[in-house]
């Protein structure tokens, strides 16, 4: 008996929670099936758009390797037309590369304004990747150390020589050789030595920069040794008053 009030029990809750459930389905159905949609269609654009996505950085990669053989090959003129095409119509970060080709092109020419400019532009583009935004204007300021004060290249350069930028070496050694120009010797020294001072210099910047190094303490010791480099004029003066003194006494001797 007892039994039997439980499945009667269990059946009407069933009936129940059915009753439930197609009201709810009724009043929310429509929607629930929309959302779904909604999630399939989502993930399959998504799905669409990386493989545009692949397809597109595919192409370009192919195109960046078709400018980098022309270059090899000397033929500047096509190398040129495919990376201003690249340049104008690739995805970001391979049009970024391109347009640092053809500023390395310019530089290459003998073009150092129009390089610098160009390197220029991309660092201060939007969007751009931080590794290659700093690289150009790495090269920028290489490009401009001759002309430029020593305020203007740390401004260039001081945010590139931080301890977690993959570029500070260079730009540290390029900071010294600015403060050298500068004639900053003290501010050469200090970027020198924290070149040297950290194990993770490439070894051919380290190298040139203990060969600053030493050129700069070979230039402070021939300063300081500048000012006693003078002709010993009163010592030659001396010897004929010693002389004189002599002949002054003699007299005295023959008066006795």
């Amino acid at each position: 008996m007892v039994d039997h009030r439980d499945s009667l029990a269990r059946e009407v809750d069933e009936e129940l929670r059915r009753e439930q459930l197609l009201k709810l389905w009724e009043r929310y159905g429509t929607y629930i099936v929309a959302a779904a949609a909604l999630i399939i269609v989502g993930i399959g654009g998504f799905k669409y758009y990386e493989h545009r996505r692949g397809v597109a950085a595919e192409a370009a990669g192919a195109r960046l390797a078709l400018a980098s053989r022309e270059l090899a090959q000397n033929k500047k003129a096509e190398a040129s037309k495919t990376l201003d095409e690249l340049a104008a119509t690739g995805p970001a970060g391979y049009a970024a590369l391109a347009r640092l080709r053809l500023a390395a092109a310019d530089r290459e020419a003998g073009k150092t304004a129009e390089a610098a400019s160009a390197y220029e532009a991309i660092a201060k583009a939007g969007g751009i990747d931080p590794l290659l935004g700093d690289y150009a204007q790495l090269q920028a300021a290489m490009l401009r150390v001759d002309g430029a004060s020593w305020t203007d290249m740390q401004n260039r350069l001081n945010g590139i020589a931080g301890d977690n930028n993959p570029w500070r070496f260079s730009a540290r050694e390029l900071l010294g050789l600015a403060a050298q120009k500068a004639g900053k010797n003290e501010e050469a020294r200090t970027e020198f030595q924290r070149l040297l001072g950290d194990r993770n210099t490439p070894p051919s910047i380290a190298e040139r920069a203990r060969i600053m190094m030493a050129m700069l303490t070979e230039a402070e010791l021939a300063k300081a040794a500048a000012p006693g480099a003078t002709p010993p004029a009163p010592a030659q003066k001396a010897e004929p008053a010693v002389e004189d003194k002599a002949k002054a006494k003699a007299p005295d001797k023959k008066a006795k």
